[in-house]
Parts: C-alpha cells; structure tokens; sequence
C-alpha cells in the first residue's frame, strides 16, 4: 500500500492548529499534539495521528472534556489523586506525570492515580517523561474488555497497557511498552482497513474460537496465556480499584460507546528517584553496558540482531524524523477532510 510522508514538524503545526480550532485548550492541545507525534514517530502507528479523526468526534459528541477543571488532592507524602475532568488522556497522564516527579523529588517516589479520563494513547509518552528527568517511570492503564479470558469464551479485563522506562548513559532510555495482549485492536482495525490478514495467535472470535479474519476477530488473546490474563488483572487493580473506576465490561468501549458518553477511565502513573538507592551516575553507565552486553549476545539467525524493548522504536525514530511520517491514502484523505472542516492549511 503506497504511503505519503509528512514531516513531523508539518504535522505538529497541523494537529495543534485543528485541536485550537476545534476549541481545546491551549496547554490540553499541546499535550495531545506532542503524544501523537511522539507516538508516531516511535513508530507506534496504531496509537498515533492516525487517532486524530477519532478524538475530535470525541470533542464534538461530548465525550472529551476541551477544557479540564483539574482536581488534585495530595494523600501523602509520595501519593496523589488527580481528577482529570473527562479531558483527553494525553493532557491527564502528562500531568500526573509532572506531579508524579514533583513528588518522588521530595519523597523518593511519586504516584499518581487518575480518574475521570479518557484513553491516553501509548503509555510510553508518561513514562518517557519521567526517565528524561532521570528516574524510572512507570504508566499504566485501564481500557475496555478486550482480551479473552483465559480458559473463558468471552473478554472481561482490557488488555490493559504497561509502560517502564529508564534513563541510561548516551542514548534514549529503554523503554517496555506492552499490552497485555499479542496486539492491540488498533492493530485488528489497521488489518480489516487494508485487507490484510491477521497472524494466528492473537485473536478470537464471537464463540471464543482463534481466527485469522480480522472482520471476526471480536477479542484479543493474552501474551503467555494465563500469565497476560494475570497481569491484566494486576494492572486493573491499580487503575479501576484504586482509583474508584469502572473495570472491564462496565468500561465504555472506546469505538463502539457513543460519542457523548464518557469513557471513565483511570490510569496509574509512578516516578521512582534513582539516587535513593544507588548514584544516579553510576547506575545509567551500568545500564548501558548492560544493554550493550545484551545486544553483542550471538544472534540465532545473523539477520536478525540481538536488541533490548525500544530499540525498534529507536530506529523508527531516526528514521522518520529524516523521511517523515507515513501516512496511508485514507489517513491523508481524512486529514485534508479535516483541513477543510477546520480551516486550517494542511501541507503534505
């Protein structure tokens, strides 16, 4: 399938322009705008621009909150809640991230539980954060029921995402970004929207029988079986439990719920201060040579290197920043429908 590249500085300028246009708030809009980019970027396609379209319904049925009335209520020394007033997840999670440091640089940790969001993209984005101010940084979220209980015909916990990242000498800081799923559904849409099909594996369908049709593919499989159906479980625990929200089957879906009907999401963000338990100097030269030792170690097929969570995302990263962000036919076609709507230039 033939792809346009744009800029990611052009469509920066782009999406910031149409979120203003379309009435978010300023700091909001710029949260959103440098998620998606980054996201893309990283090579993240399914949580990225192309999300766009999708957002701003979003805003117009109802569903977003533009204008967020954050509450924050500090509960101890290292812990806090922050209502995010139904606004993007984007804007929540990058503040929780904020508070999150703030925090862990008066008490050593910081966490944040959030309520009252919305979905916040990757996970990556908060975490990142938090290593580019040298601590490691912990994102999670709660989402929709998507992932096929084990040993059960239908979804019940969301494959919900886990993020941790942390700083090292001379390169971007390692980062895990997973769902507990083998895929996403983003990743099921992208398969159904170019007539692909779907690797055996990863999805099931309405009987709870595996299938490689993504047009049948109702729930998700879990990575390791039990063990990413436990993980859901732990991570609902502190996104759903400990922030009053709903959990699994009684979150709104996110494409399927009606736009004016608000997704009550939680997510649960940390910020751990390195230098509490060992130099922070020492221990970001050991964790680079760690990875470095780990990449050196002899590949089973020479094709194929060694490589440590985000360094795929890194290459993408080098990558795109020089040729740009691939955009399929229907991505570009939306985003100039969206240009017309909102009038705002659209370079491609």
């Amino acid at each position: 399938m033939s792809e346009i590249f744009v800029s990611a500085e052009k469509l920066s300028n782009f999406i910031k322009s149409v979120l203003l246009k379309a009435g978010v708030r300023h700091d909001v809009a710029g949260y959103v705008t440098e998620g998606l980019i980054q996201t893309s970027v990283r090579g993240v396609d399914s949580h990225g621009v192309r999300l766009l379209p999708h957002y701003l319904k979003g805003v117009k049925g109802g569903r977003i909150n533009p204008n967020p009335n954050y509450r924050f209520k500090k509960t101890s020394a290292s812990t806090g809640m922050l209502d995010a007033d139904h606004t993007f997840g984007h804007a929540a999670g990058m503040e929780a991230a904020k508070r999150a440091i703030e925090l862990a640089d008066e008490a050593g940790t910081g966490h944040i539980a959030v309520y009252n969001s919305s979905h916040f993209g990757a996970a990556a984005y908060y975490a990142l954060e938090i290593a580019n101010n040298d601590m490691i940084g912990i994102s999670l979220s709660n989402t929709d029921a998507l992932i096929k209980t084990y040993a059960g015909k239908r979804p019940f916990l969301g494959n919900n995402p886990i993020c941790f990242a942390v700083p090292c000498n001379s390169e971007e800081p390692f980062c895990l970004d997973m769902a507990t799923s083998v895929v996403t559904f983003n990743k099921i849409r992208q398969w159904r929207e170019e007539g692909l099909q779907a690797p055996s594996g990863v999805g099931a369908d309405n009987e709870g029988a595996e299938t490689t049709d993504p047009n049948d593919i109702t729930m998700l499989l879990p990575i390791g079986g039990y063990k990413g159906y436990g993980l859901s479980m732990a991570v609902e625990i502190l996104c759903s439990l400990l922030t009053g929200m709903p959990y699994g089957p009684h979150i709104p879906k996110m494409f399927e719920a009606p736009m004016n009907e608000k997704r009550l999401l939680g997510h649960f963000i940390s910020a751990i201060r390195i230098d509490c338990f060992q130099s922070k100097d020492v221990f970001k030269k050991r964790f680079s040579q760690l990875m470095n030792e780990l990449r050196t170690e002899p590949a089973l097929n020479k094709d194929i290197p060694v490589q440590v969570a985000g360094d795929p995302e890194k290459k993408h990263t080098r990558e795109r920043l020089k040729k740009g962000i691939p955009l399929r036919q229907k991505e570009y076609d939306a985003f100039k429908r969206i240009a017309d709507e909102y009038a705002v230039k659209f370079e491609g």
